[in-house]
């Protein structure tokens, strides 16, 4: 019975002997070959290169006229470069999508350390830093990311007109 096989049916003939061979393999190795270099052709510039994170400035008038003591950002800066998409998001949830302008929460944010300011990106954010191709789009573009913030929160006149 060493000859012959079984599977599920039950006991067959002997285990047919089928020679191992790799039809066409001369042609496979060389697709394989040419579908590799079309993959890595592209990326072989830039292997091992690094692009330098962006240098922002945070030198835009507005600042430049605060005094010393003043010139801190709502939350802390590592915070902020964190969490500051999720920041505006609740924002706009809680401004523009539940209209909690009354609310404690829904106009006003208050800080950990209990100073209170308009949640807007517009009327808070943008007026220290009013320059967004130095201070919003450096970082935006590095990390390669494109908030839609800009749609309605840029439009036209001086904040246009400062941003360029």
């Amino acid at each position: 019975m060493d000859d012959k096989y079984k599977n599920e049916f039950g006991w067959f003939a002997d285990r047919p002997q089928v020679e191992k061979k790799l039809y066409d393999g001369k042609y496979i190795f060389v697709g394989l070959i040419i579908f590799l270099a079309l993959v890595i052709v592209p990326l072989a510039p830039n292997l091992g290169k690094t692009v330098p994170p962006p240098q922002r400035q945070l030198d835009t008038p507005v600042i430049k006229k605060l005094a010393e003591k003043d010139r801190q950002c709502i939350m802390p800066t590592d915070w902020m470069r964190a969490n500051h998409m999720q920041m505006l998001v609740d924002w706009r949830d809680n401004v523009v999508r539940t209209n909690e302008k009354g609310a404690p929460n829904g106009r006003e944010f208050v800080t950990p350390d209990g100073k209170k300011y308009l949640a807007s990106l517009t009327n808070t954010c943008l007026d220290c830093h009013s320059n967004k191709a130095q201070f919003c789009d450096q970082c935006h573009n590095y990390v390669a990311v494109a908030p839609t913030c800009w749609g309605c929160h840029l439009e036209t006149g001086k904040k246009l007109a400062e941003a360029k």
